[in-house]
């Protein structure tokens, strides 16, 4: 994986159950293989969606996160008693629940009758997140890539396996290694190139205060790591080079 601070674009960038689930499943192999780190993957690979998300499925407890919340505004000289302020700790609760709970969906795949072999790519996937060390949030684009192997999957998929896992207290590096992971493990392509760019927060409001810089985090696999031309291809489609 590399890490790459920018500065300002003058330009932007032409911007789960993550388990494939197929009509037309067949036997694998892969079934068995564990699931990938913070992903609530609990059943078998590509044969059903993820269980319905519930906040409080990772033992958010609203009563004790709005109390908290009242408890911080006091520390900060804020009496959350008053008439703007009543209804705070609980909004910050359920946003923060919101934020922290992935979106239940299907990694739908498909046979790849035709024998497509070269690359798939969905580029500027808007994405956000907040990052773990301060809580505030990072957001940006994402270019994901795939080799298919004997499998394609849905286009719309690449997107929400990047949404389920920004939806954490993350950091950008992690947050780019789990969905190339995630989609080397469960679709088995040849190869996989994800490339996130996004803005952070910690950095734009407070300590350095330096606005409109990007991080940019890529993780590879297979081929897109071990070919050059094709690694070169991903980062021109994507429009990195």
């Amino acid at each position: 994986m590399t890490t790459i601070t920018t500065g300002p674009l003058t330009e932007r960038p032409p911007a789960l159950d993550p388990r494939p689930s197929t009509r037309d499943a067949r036997p694998s192999t892969r079934d068995a293989r564990p699931p990938a780190p913070n992903a609530p993957l609990d059943t078998p690979v590509a044969r059903a969606p993820l269980p319905q998300a519930h906040p409080d499925a990772r033992g958010i407890d609203h009563a004790a996160a709005t109390r908290a919340v009242t408890d911080l505004l006091a520390a900060l000289g804020h009496d959350a008693r008053g008439p703007h302020l009543a209804e705070t700790p609980r909004r910050v609760a359920d946003a923060l629940a919101e934020l922290l709970t992935p979106r239940p969906f299907t990694l739908t795949t498909f046979p790849n009758d035709e024998g497509y072999d070269q690359l798939v790519l969905v580029r500027d996937v808007p994405f956000h997140s907040l990052c773990e060390h301060h809580l505030l949030p990072f957001h940006g684009v994402a270019h994901i890539a795939y080799l298919p192997g004997e499998r394609i999957v849905g286009l719309s998929k690449l997107a929400r396996v990047l949404h389920h896992f920004a939806r954490d207290l993350q950091v950008q590096e992690r947050l780019t290694q789990q969905v190339a992971d995630l989609l080397q493990d469960r679709l088995a392509p040849r190869g996989v190139g994800v490339v996130l760019q996004a803005e952070h927060m910690c950095m734009a409001l407070r300590g350095v205060q330096v606005s409109g810089s990007r991080t940019v985090t890529s993780a590879l696999h297979g081929a897109l790591r071990e070919d050059a031309r094709t690694r070169e291809e991903f980062f021109a489609l994507a429009g990195l080079q």
